[in-house]
């Protein structure tokens, strides 16, 4: 039964049944998505979808492309917009309907607010009503995944740990071992949701002597080779996976980052229960260890992000292959 009215209303007259039949054999072919999505009919709905420029949004954007599409609605394909200045002013100013946010981001960046909360709920929660409040921006649904800052051991260095280190574990061997060397992106030293947060939750201030400094981009490869004892990484990066690192169990220290659909509120109040269902329906299978295959898929393996995108439609049943 589908949500709203049907999409194709065909009129069959008997002297043209062979014709009917091939139209609509082609139509179901190419306007049709079966799965659940195929439920939702957003026929005649124009909706322009954006996304920041790394990975792990790319295959966001390309998800909700791909299941707007599958809808029905008429889709503006904006993906790879640049960085989260550029994507919000795009969401602010109408030239996206929609993009992927992260719920620290919302709170701390886009609203301008200090501490946090640590449950993800709550957080999102404070950011949508804000954020609906202040900007007429609707936060719709949460991923399971956090793509937070958080730390990763190199492979020998985790086996001889008999596993992943947690954060204790982690200060307590390099309060025992002088010489480990953590590698740290220049910024993450200073930042208010960086080293800090890991020196107040175990006690240890890390020593400059035991500090290098790399680009993000070099630390994952340099502690896979063992150059580095442990590295600052993002938790869902793919590399993490492709490389076989240790990541250190955090138990709830860093500042959380899932995603939510944000959502321009005039759009959203054309088919509002349409929106969450669908958010839900794409967003609350990605867990982490799901949102880091998806995105070594693409850093890593070097698959396109809309291919990857449909794989994992068709994976959870939203759409057919």
């Amino acid at each position: 039964m589908k949500h709203t009215l049907s999409r194709v209303t065909r009129a069959v007259a008997l002297s043209a049944v062979v014709m009917m039949v091939a139209v609509g054999c082609a139509t179901d072919s190419e306007g049709a998505s079966g799965g659940e999505l195929g439920e939702y009919d957003l026929s005649g709905l124009e909706i322009a979808v954006g996304s920041k420029d790394f990975t792990e949004q790319l295959v966001l954007g390309e998800i909700m492309v791909a299941a707007f599409e599958a809808t029905g609605a008429d889709v503006d394909n904006k993906v790879n917009l640049g960085g989260t200045v550029v994507a919000r002013e795009a969401l602010l100013n109408g030239d996206i309907d929609v993009y992927m946010e992260y719920n620290g981001t919302g709170w701390t960046v886009h609203l301008g607010q200090e501490e946090p909360s640590f449950d993800p709920d709550e957080l999102t929660e404070g950011v949508r009503g804000l954020d609906l409040e202040q900007n007429d921006i609707r936060w719709v649904s949460r991923s399971p995944f956090n793509n937070t800052y958080g730390f990763a051991s190199s492979p020998e260095l985790t086996e001889s740990n008999g596993g992943v280190f947690t954060m204790q574990e982690m200060a307590d061997y390099m309060a025992a071992n002088t010489d480990t060397v953590l590698c740290l992106e220049s910024e993450f030293p200073d930042r208010p949701d960086g080293l800090i947060l890991f020196e107040e939750a175990t006690g240890y201030t890390v020593p400059e002597s035991q500090v290098t400094i790399l680009d993000l981009g070099l630390i994952y490869g340099e502690t896979a080779d063992g150059n580095c004892d442990f590295g600052e990484v993002f938790t869902t990066d793919g590399r993490i996976l492709a490389l076989d690192l240790g990541l250190v169990d955090d138990p709830g220290v860093m500042i959380l980052y899932n995603v939510s659909m944000t959502v321009r509120d005039d759009l959203y109040q054309e088919n509002p229960g349409v929106f969450d269902e669908i958010a839900d329906l794409i967003l609350s299978p990605l867990d982490n260890e799901l949102m880091s295959e998806l995105n070594k898929r693409v850093a890593v393996d070097g698959e396109d992000p809309e291919d990857v995108a449909v794989d994992y439609l068709v994976s959870q049943g939203l759409i057919d292959g």
